[in-house]
């Protein structure tokens, strides 16, 4: 397998991958991490999909907020649900993160925790079982989304102005224990307007995590190389040829030309990224029609920008804190998008000084700034997420507006959807429609983000025409009237594809958090699914004790598939649940049809293949060392310097092995 680009989505692919016993390279054009302020937000689904592989604490700053009920005081699990020991599998305490607070420089995203009635359910729905919020409908094709990853501001005021902000205002990933069904709130914005609610399910993490791009990179990274991934820095691809039952990809480095080839290529290199040309991709786009400019600055009078999101009638200027002096602003110019040629020139302080000034009406004097830059609301999907062996994720296959803080969580969530259907089609597991579904699901997703960030700009439109509207949504949300948008800026209205005719409800559903018990101890649905190779099948009740001929159904996947018998799951009624490594629900026994023909549908036909178990790599809260038994280096089999190749460098050319 080879990833081009090495930013988070592409770093966390490679670690899935290599995690999974895929020989995994990864080819980024920069030399280092790039510190530039990116985004700074994770929301819900995206948090909730990478517990359960494996990276919450060490990876990703995760705090949790009401424990699930029946867990021990203690928190502790047993470890043979996850191979990765006893503290991957523990379910914490609440108000008591794992792994550790979160380190020096990095934001642990919550605020205090307060008594609160908010309460969000779905009607109809198993409490078990994640599901949209009444009103908000089900992803499908044809629907709308994105991906630059940029979260806007500090804090989503009451009301805006320019100035002094009038009332109080919350900071993004303010946290509220909740009631029943609830276990956690977070207060967020949108299209400027504070005082959106997003709740995440008892014995989940708290929906909104603040967290620095950066270390997100360094963490994931960190993970892919221990599990024995590759990466190559300071090689810009140049070229992307499929050759029969391959890939070749060629690139430039610093010391010359180099080639590899591989089995399968994901393009995970940005919005500006080489892949998606080079793959042949259509794109679906919609045009910019405002300008935007952010940088670093330091005014020069003290309480020029003050900390908050600014509307006037021109525009918007957003002010968040730096902790240094200075402060992260940006600017939205709603007089239309850039002019034939701006897009690619570079950004002076000079420049940004004049935008602010304008927006404001004052004059506004920047001594210094830095990390300057522009962007617009120019979005784009691509056509299709998968070309045969060339695949698309992250921000090379989605770009939308940057609000709300969705291009970080939507990339991620390609990465944790992807990795174990390609790791699986590598290892023989599973047939390449597995990677179809990729496309189905997560395209779907893409163009429901685009959507709902074009919806929050209509709302941040300058305009008095829309300030009914603006006070309609911000008394929907004041009122607890608006948990749909909530959960849909989250993610966690998603609902997948289901089989035609599936009566289930909970087929295409995510599986909330709770308390399993086994023959073999306690553990919850987090425990037991982290950093699993495949699908569980999870056989409760009197399913659990007698088998109900389910176990035997899974014939020739069960080198794929593991079989799980618990007393019962909590909240979902149902005898056999069918449970995808990224949380989701494949096929439920009420649903009508057997067992057997969904393992087909999702794994093609059953077969004696047998994947793996996932190398043992640092459980949340451990300290990252090297992976039992194996060297911290390159892809086993490899040898440590550059493959034989006719440059002779560490850029040298080679063969991807498909597997460790």
């Amino acid at each position: 397998m080879l990833v081009v680009g090495g930013g988070p989505v592409g770093l966390c692919l490679a670690a899935e991958l290599a995690g999974l016993g895929v020989g995994v390279l990864v080819v980024e054009v920069r030399e280092s991490v790039e510190v530039r302020p990116k985004a700074t937000v994770l929301h819900a689904r995206s948090v909730q999909c990478l517990v359960r592989r494996g990276y919450g604490g060490d990876v990703v700053p995760v705090e949790w907020g009401t424990p699930a009920a029946g867990m021990p005081a203690d928190g502790a699990s047993v470890g043979w649900m996850s191979g990765a020991g006893a503290s991957a599998g523990r379910l914490p305490v609440a108000g008591v993160p794992v792994g550790g607070v979160a380190g020096a420089g990095r934001l642990a995203g919550v605020g205090a925790v307060a008594a609160s009635g908010v309460g969000v359910t779905s009607a109809g729905v198993p409490a078990g079982v994640g599901a949209a919020a009444s009103g908000v409908g089900v992803a499908s094709a044809g629907v709308s989304s994105g991906g630059v990853s940029a979260s806007v501001g500090a804090s989503a005021p009451a009301s805006v102005g320019v100035g002094a902000l009038a009332g109080a205002s919350v900071g993004v990933g303010a946290s509220v224990e909740t009631g029943v069904g609830c276990g956690v709130s977070s207060v967020f914005h949108f299209g400027g307007l504070g005082g959106l609610v997003i709740s995440a399910p008892v014995g989940e993490p708290v929906p909104v995590v603040r967290c620095v791009q950066a270390e997100l990179e360094v963490g994931f990274e960190r993970r892919a190389r221990l599990a024995g991934a590759r990466v190559v820095r300071g090689v810009s691809v140049t070229d992307v040829v499929v050759e029969g039952d391959g890939v070749r990809v060629v690139g430039c480095g610093p010391l010359g030309w180099v080639s590899w080839r591989a089995s399968f290529v994901v393009g995970a290199d940005g919005g500006r990224g080489v892949v998606r040309e080079l793959g042949g991709f259509g794109c679906r786009s919609w045009p910019a029609s405002v300008r935007a400019l952010m940088g670093w600055v330091r005014p020069v009078r003290v309480g020029d920008l003050v900390e908050g999101w600014h509307r006037t009638r021109r525009g918007w200027v957003v002010v968040k804190g730096a902790g240094d002096g200075g402060v992260h602003v940006r600017t939205l110019n709603c007089s239309g998008g850039e002019a034939e040629g701006v897009r690619g020139r570079p950004v002076s302080l000079g420049e940004l000084g004049r935008e602010v000034s304008w927006i404001v009406g004052r004059d506004v004097v920047l001594g210094e700034g830095r990390w300057l830059s522009r962007f617009s609301d120019f979005s784009r999907v691509a056509g299709s997420f998968r070309r045969g062996r060339v695949l698309l994720a992250g921000d090379a296959a989605h770009v939308h507006f940057p609000v709300g803080g969705q291009g970080l969580s939507t990339g991620l969530l390609d990465a944790v959807n992807l990795g174990w259907k390609l790791a699986l089609c590598v290892r023989g597991g599973a047939g390449e429609g597995l990677l179809d579904s990729y496309d189905v699901e997560r395209r779907a997703a893409a163009l429901r983000v685009v959507d709902n960030t074009r919806a929050q700009l209509a709302l941040m439109r300058p305009g008095a025409e829309l300030d009914p509207l603006r006070e309609l949504v911000g008394g929907l949300m004041r009122d607890g009237g608006a948990g749909g948008l909530g959960e849909m800026v989250s993610a966690q209205d998603t609902v997948l594809p289901v089989a035609e005719g599936s009566s289930s409800p909970c087929e295409g559903r995510f599986l909330r958090n709770g308390v399993l018990r086994t023959g073999r101890g306690v553990t919850d649905v987090i425990g037991l699914l982290r950093g699993g190779a495949g699908p569980v099948l999870l056989l409760a009740g009197k399913a659990g004790k007698e088998g109900a001929g389910f176990a035997e159904q899974v014939g020739g996947w069960s080198g794929v598939v593991r079989v799980v018998r618990v007393a019962s799951v909590p909240g979902v009624d149902c005898e056999a649940l069918l449970v995808r490594p990224d949380g989701y629900i494949a096929w439920a026994s009420d649903g009508g049809r057997g067992l057997d023909a969904a393992l087909t549908a999702l794994l093609g036909p059953g077969r004696a293949a047998t994947v793996p178990p996932p190398a043992a790599g640092p459980a949340a809260g451990q300290a990252a060392g090297p992976v039992a038994g194996q060297a911290a280096g390159p892809v086993a089999g490899q040898a440590a310097g550059p493959v034989a190749g006719p440059v002779g460098s560490r850029w040298s050319s080679g063969t991807v092995p498909a597997v460790r």
